[in-house]
């Protein structure tokens, strides 16, 4: 080939070639087209490779096709032509920023028009909406255009002049199909102009235009350009008539792109799809690490997002755009902070990667009661991903991640490490969220190790220490914890069953086939949310009719442990995952004496069951005593981090809920948090609520069990009564009552007071509860008669009921300078009377876990975990058979021994 070969310029060959009998050729891809910058019209004289730059305000001469660099610039028409190109478009025109674009857009309409737009749009775009709403007599709807039926009530065939559409949508990435409301808008109202902000997908993965748009609109500062050193925005249409009015307005306005940010963007859109393919790419591997975290993540590439289909029909790919919720605004700005390679800053499109929270940054303009409405988070964190390296940027984002506090590193099942993500803590949370792990690989590896061990739990009971009765009329309860306790124990069985043993009740046992229970009625609580308010009634009914036998039906306290064991084990259930497993509980608490051992059993089965589902996981162990790091043992106090707790809180309440219909919460937070705390009922005038009881100090008391039945409803209902008869003499009881709980509340929590004038303090209170517990005639002889002994010489001990009266229980404060001697005496005495004493502390550890770091010969652990029906020698023994077998009386201390527990 010489030099005068014609095929040796470039610029001498088509874009692309046109097909020839010889030998036909393709059209060229988009990378090639992206590539190529040529526009047969207008040839450069001297064959430069790249476009020049036109910097010039005027042309010389007369009749020109150039005048006025304002109406036409040589270096802009060779940009609109290869932008054309690559949009499926005929028109193409060039503009100084994207809202430019929307707005020469906008212009073509007129007062009187209508216009649907939809509901989750780029807050730019919100605001000039509003404007020309306010000023320019346009009327705008914002419908929900994720659903194309929306759309028809607003369709006028005489107003609507133009609809507004994004898909995917900024920045929840909400799928429109494009193509059906095409169809349905242009058979209702075949004159509106339908607009399609493409910004997010680019003409690479997406060209509206061949699925029925008339307008398409680009922010080109964002992939277009794709390095955030310009501004611009791109129309594109196929229609001669729309072409010819936006070209007047751009021109009249005097809005096109300069010669020199022309000249960029032309550079910058040769390597659109390169860039594209290496973003939605690291794009991918992002949203699939923090769906596996167990965050809410938006992004079309993720097999359960929404309308995933519409957008594979319509687009070539799932974009770089990604964005997640974490349920708590804080921890969102945390995270975004403790970002390095992610940039903070609004816009997307870049080869950097960007992080920010919308709702404070690019859609603050929305105002926060129109966000609500529209369903957008504020805490909301948006990620536009770059070309770095992805395995840079998982890094950054996990280490992020950690350092927020939004996950944290734990032991799964097989003691290996992992990242998993940690809860919100109450109060905090906007649309709180808690572990996903089983729904990915690593997590179901997690969920089968958890199954395979056996769970060891406890949660103390509870004591009414002031305020019985008073409470249910909004007066002020103060309740503690017990070092009484109910103990749970869950241990594989590998068959296909579910079963339980409630030790305490008979020695009551029953196994289901887990396929065999009711499923079909179940409507699970996803990973992610919070079970509603209210019970799921129909699901209760289908256990309670389809689940128990008529012998279960038969025993009420059986019965409704069985249906709350059930329902949590049912509607937790999630990614497939059903554990077949035995669950005992048993309880040094004494049961239906007011101590709250339902709630306690409550908080054991609610974290077997979470621990079971992964939606739990325990910490990580500290680290030991090194060189250069000193561990501080705590005997496991408050190893169970605040989250957790409260998320077991949740679920205890809700099995709460069954045994009991109405409960105030009082003693699952109990079982769960330990220590001591006030409670106020809503409805009262008074701050509602549950408050800790910061600096408790732990005091030992007599619990005596009565062993006289209540009959809790009834006695409510006498008080009721009463206060309906004598509504001054009550109510100023229970005035004195309020008083009496806010001095124990302060003394309990004052530490400058003595530990004597404390016992003193409170020793004058609980005479002072009793005797108006007395007078509102919730007493019983049986715990006068307690009352009497304890009172009498030498031990002078105060004694008052405890929770609903009638029986049940009394409690007595046991001083410090009280001998051992004159205890046991006293223990005895009750003994002799036919009462059950119990010396407890009150104010000690709330829920505990048996650690799962304790040496593995303390579990019964695959292999060694044998089958129902198995035995073999020198096998472990299961924690199960030695904690049915043990002693009521020496079950604390065997639990004791067995290793190191946590606690909250």
């Amino acid at each position: 080939m010489t030099s005068t070969d014609p095929k040796m310029f470039a610029q001498d060959l088509p874009t692309p070639e046109p097909e020839t009998p010889c030998r036909p050729r393709q059209p060229y891809r988009f990378s090639t087209l992206c590539a190529t910058v040529e526009n047969p019209s207008q040839k450069d004289q001297y064959g430069s490779s790249s476009v020049p730059i036109y910097q010039t305000a005027t042309f010389k001469g007369v009749n020109g096709q150039y005048d006025y660099t304002r109406s036409g610039n040589p270096t802009r028409s060779h940009l609109e032509h290869h932008l054309a190109k690559i949009s499926s478009a005929a028109h193409a025109f060039v503009v100084s920023s994207g809202m430019a674009a929307l707005d020469t857009i906008l212009r073509m309409l007129k007062p009187g028009d209508e216009v649907i737009a939809g509901d989750d749009l780029y807050g730019g775009t919100n605001r000039i909406l509003a404007y020309l709403k306010t000023h320019g007599g346009v009327t705008v709807h914002h419908v929900d255009t994720t659903k194309p039926d929306t759309l028809l009530p607003y369709i006028n065939p005489e107003k609507t002049a133009m609809v507004l559409l994004e898909s995917p949508t900024n920045p929840l990435l909400k799928i429109v199909d494009l193509a059906r409301i095409a169809v349905d808008i242009k058979e209702r109202a075949p004159n509106a102009v339908i607009v399609v902000d493409n910004t997010m997908m680019s003409p690479y993965l997406q060209r509206p235009l061949e699925h029925g748009a008339d307008i398409v609109y680009d922010s080109a500062t964002k992939y277009l350009s794709g390095h955030h050193d310009l501004m611009a925005g791109v129309i594109t249409c196929n229609r001669d008539d729309l072409a010819k009015q936006m070209g007047f307005i751009v021109n009249a306005a005097g809005n096109a792109l300069t010669p020199f940010d022309c000249f960029l963007l032309l550079r910058g859109s040769k390597t659109l799809a390169i860039r594209m393919d290496r973003q939605q790419a690291t794009s991918m591997l992002v949203a699939q690490m923090l769906d596996r975290l167990g965050f809410k993540v938006h992004y079309p590439g993720l097999a359960g997002h929404p309308n995933r289909d519409v957008h594979e029909r319509i687009a070539d790919g799932y974009g770089a755009v990604l964005s997640f919720t974490t349920g708590d605004k804080a921890l969102s700005e945390r995270i975004v902070g403790a970002t390095r390679l992610w940039g903070i800053s609004v816009s997307f499109g870049c080869v950097n990667s960007l992080i920010s929270m919308p709702c404070v940054m690019s859609h603050a303009s929305i105002d926060p009661a129109t966000r609500a409405a529209r369903g957008l988070p504020e805490d909301l964190i948006r990620l536009c991903v770059g070309i770095e390296d992805p395995a840079d940027l998982l890094d950054d984002l996990e280490r992020a991640l950690l350092e927020a506090g939004a996950i944290t590193l734990t032991a799964g099942g097989d003691l290996h490490q992992r990242y998993i993500r940690t809860i919100p803590s109450e109060g905090t949370a906007i649309s709180r969220a808690v572990q996903k792990l089983a729904l990915n690989e690593s997590a179901g590896y997690a969920t089968e190790c958890n199954e395979d061990r056996e769970w060891f739990v406890s949660a103390p009971g509870k004591v009414i220490l002031f305020g019985e009765h008073a409470v249910v009329y909004g007066v002020t309860a103060v309740a503690a914890s017990v070092d009484l306790r109910c103990y749970g124990v869950t241990t594989p069985r590998h068959d296909g069953k579910v079963s339980v043993h409630f030790i305490d009740i008979d020695s009551f046992k029953q196994e289901w086939e887990v396929d065999d229970l009711p499923w079909d009625a179940v409507t699970p609580v996803r990973v992610g949310d919070f079970h509603p308010d209210t019970l799921d009634h129909k699901l209760v009914d289908a256990i309670t009719t389809r689940a128990l036998s008529s012998e279960v039906l038969a025993k009420p306290s059986a019965r409704q442990a069985c249906i709350a064991f059930l329902y949590m084990y049912m509607i937790m259930a999630h990614g497939g995952n059903r554990p077949s497993f035995n669950f005992s509980a048993r309880a040094t608490l004494p049961v239906g004496a007011g101590l709250g051992s339902s709630a306690s059993f409550s908080a054991c089965a609610a974290t077997a069951l979470l621990l079971l589902y992964s939606r739990i996981q325990l910490p990580a162990q500290p680290a030991p005593t090194t060189d250069g790091h000193v561990h501080t043992s705590h005997e496991g106090r408050r190893a169970i981090p605040p989250v957790l707790a409260e998320e077991v809180n949740r679920w205890a309440f809700v099995s709460e809920k069954i045994l009991h219909g109405n409960p105030s919460g009082v003693d699952n937070s109990v079982a769960v948090f330990g220590g001591a705390l006030s409670y106020t009922r809503p409805g009262f005038g008074r701050k509602a609520g549950m408050l800790p009881i910061q600096g408790f100090k732990s005091l030992k008391f007599l619990l005596t069990d009565s062993r006289v039945p209540r009959n809790t409803k009834q006695l409510v209902a006498g008080v009721a009564a009463l206060k309906e008869q004598e509504p001054e003499f009550v109510n100023g009881l229970l005035s004195a009552i309020q008083h009496i709980s806010d001095e124990a509340q302060r003394a309990l929590a004052d530490p400058q007071l003595s530990r004597q004038t404390l016992l003193s303090a409170l020793s004058a209170l609980i005479n002072e509860n009793h005797g108006h517990l007395v007078k509102l005639g919730v007493s019983h002889p049986s715990l006068e008669a307690i009352r009497s002994k304890t009172a009498t010489p030498p031990y002078a001990l105060s004694t008052k009921l405890t929770g609903a009266g009638g029986g049940g229980c009394a409690v007595t404060l046991v001083p410090d300078d009280l001998s051992e001697s004159n205890l046991r005496e006293l223990m005895a005495a009750l003994s002799t009377d036919s009462f059950v004493p119990y010396l407890t502390s009150v104010g000690g550890s709330g829920l505990g876990i048996l650690s799962p770091y304790n040496p593995p010969q303390l579990l019964a652990t695959p292999p060694e975990t044998p089958r129902e029906g198995e035995a073999g020698a020198g096998t472990v023994e299961l924690l199960r058979d030695a904690f049915a077998g043990k002693a009521t009386a020496d079950l604390s201390a065997w639990a004791d021994s067995l290793g190191r527990w946590l606690f909250v």
